[in-house]
This record gives structure tokens, C-alpha cells and sequence, in this order.
């Protein structure tokens, strides 16, 4: 698939899956409700890849990494969400996320020497610009409510969670390892982890069954998980983190909009020019570098 497909896959899924996790946590626990759904994502993953012969077998570098990446990918950035979603609204905890664009930014520069553009990080500041205005009508409740607090520091805790495992996933790729098998791994050690997370607490395992409960863990485990992060991993490989990073800032629109039909979320002036300012970013940081005329598409990328 081009970029354009794999980017536009993960804002579709990424965008509704928000409001499909309100109830997850409305019918069991947030730590059971991580585990089981990455516990089935995994083993639809595990099967896919031993019908079609995909090699599992993986040097121990790696297979640490692909842990680490379980780890902070697929349990404790999962287990931050579901939790702050007890807090805010789903919409306001995708507006937090749209902030990984710039955080990835900052920790590839840091952890890879990633050079970063002018351009990209006026795209990343403009994105910044537009979270801080959307939230800027909850920022002022801040002071009296507490619940709002956490959520938002719940939040924050996921986003950075989030973006340490697209680094451990882009340092995977650097070491030439790609596609359907570090993925499935990747969900298998982070369901691993999210049941020793269960056992620790000693949350209760039990659920409140709905056809609703039943009908988005389907979506969360085939849509959310397997298809999506599929696709946004393809998309990590071919554009870097940075620019696949900016599927956040375009699955926040969708969020909101989903958000406001079935949680009552209010627009407001704030919104609409937030919107505005995150979309013009996200156009700007992923415009291709312009080369001389005549000049051939650089190596591994793909052309405009």
C-alpha cells in the first residue's frame, strides 16, 4: 500500500476506536480489559503468521526489544488510556495524542540523531498550537476539578509511553526486521505483561456483557489492533517516526467529531481553529523534501 492508504487506514480505524474503548472500561476492569484484548489480537496475529509461514524465530536482541516494545506499546500506554477515560471524554484524550508527532520529533533527535527540518517542526509547533486551543476551554477548569487533572496526566503518561515504543520499533527496523512477525510478537509480549499487571492488582477478571461490550472488543482487537497497527507500522518504515507520528493529529478530527455525536462533547470557536491549526501542520510536516529538478527519488522512499 502507498503512504497515503496506510495514513488514511489508521485515521479511519484510530479515530473511532476512542469511542469503542468507553465501553471497555464501562464493563470491566481497565487492566483485564488491556489484557484480553491484546491477548486475542495477539493469537489472531500468531495464527496469521503460521498460515502463511511468517518466521517467528528472532535473535535475542531483538526479541528483548520486541518486548520492550510489548511493553510500553501494547500494555502500560493502553492501561493509561483506559484509565483516563474514567476522567475526560474520549475526544479530549485523542487531542492529548495528536501530540506524538512532536514528541517523536524530540525523541528520535535525542535517541537516533534524527535531523529535524525547519519545516517539520514548524508543522509539529502549528500542531502544539492547535491541542493547546482545542483544550483550552478544559484548561481553565483545571484549578477545582481534580478528576480533569488526572485525566489529562493520565493522558500524558500514555502519550509518552506510546511514543518510547515507536522508537523501540523504529530501532527494531533499523536492525532490518519488519512486517507481520515483530508485530504479533510485539502484542504477544505486551498481552504477557498486562496479565502480570492483572495478577499484581488482583483487578476482578469479571465483565458486564453487552452486545456493545462484545461488538467493540471485536473492533478493538481485528480494526484497532491488528489491521491498524499493521498499517502504521508499514507507515513508520516508509516515512520515519515524525511523519507517521502526524496520524494522531488527523484521527483527532475524526475523534472529536465522533466524540461530539455520542458524548456530547461541545464545539466551539477554540475547536474549529485548533482543527484548523493541527491540519495545516500536518499538511506542512508532510509535504516531501524538494529535490533538484531532474533528480530521481531518493533510495527507499517513496516518490510524491
Amino acid at each position: 500500500m502507498s503512504p497515503a492508504a496506510l495514513f488514511f487506514s489508521c485515521v479511519a480505524i484510530w479515530g473511532t476506536t476512542w469511542i469503542a474503548v468507553t465501553f471497555q472500561v464501562a464493563a470491566t476492569a481497565p487492566e483485564f480489559g488491556v489484557a484480553l484484548r491484546f491477548t486475542l489480537a495477539a493469537l489472531a496475529l500468531l495464527l496469521f503468521c503460521y498460515a502463511r509461514g511468517i518466521v517467528l524465530a528472532l535473535d535475542t536482541g531483538t526479541q528483548l526489544r520486541l518486548a520492550l516494545l510489548g511493553a510500553l506499546g501494547f500494555c502500560l500506554s493502553y492501561l493509561f488510556v483506559y484509565h483516563a477515560q474514567h476522567y475526560i471524554v474520549s475526544g479530549l484524550i485523542a487531542v492529548g495524542y495528536s501530540a506524538i508527532p512532536l514528541v517523536n520529533m524530540v525523541l528520535a533527535r535525542l535517541i537516533f540523531g534524527t535531523p529535524m527540518s525547519r519545516r517539520v517542526a514548524l508543522g509539529g509547533t502549528l500542531g502544539l498550537a492547535g491541542i493547546a486551543l482545542i483544550f483550552w476551554p478544559e484548561f481553565a477548569r483545571l484549578a477545582a476539578d481534580r478528576p480533569l487533572v488526572l485525566g489529562a496526566l493520565l493522558t500524558a503518561a500514555g502519550v509518552l509511553a506510546s511514543a518510547l515504543s515507536n522508537m523501540v520499533m523504529a530501532g527494531v527496523q533499523k536492525r532490518g526486521v519488519s512486517g507481520w512477525g515483530p508485530l504479533a510478537l510485539g502484542m504477544a509480549y505486551g498481552a504477557v505483561a498486562s496479565w502480570i499487571v492483572v495478577a499484581a492488582t488482583g483487578v476482578p477478571t469479571t465483565i458486564r456483557w453487552s452486545w456493545a461490550f462484545g461488538l467493540s472488543l471485536g473492533y478493538l482487537v481485528l480494526a484497532g489492533s491488528v489491521l491498524a497497527f499493521g498499517a502504521y507500522y508499514a507507515l513508520l518504515a516508509k516515512v520515519g517516526a515524525a511523519r507517521a507520528g502526524y496520524v494522531g493529529v488527523m484521527s483527532t478530527v475524526v475523534a472529536l467529531i465522533v466524540s461530539a455525536l455520542f458524548e456530547g462533547y461541545d464545539w466551539r470557536a477554540a475547536t474549529v481553529v485548533g482543527i484548523a491549526l493541527a491540519v495545516a501542520g500536518n499538511v506542512l510536516a508532510l509535504q516531501p523534501a524538494r529535490r533538484p529538478t531532474g533528480a530521481p527519488p531518493a533510495a527507499g522512499r517513496p516518490a510524491a
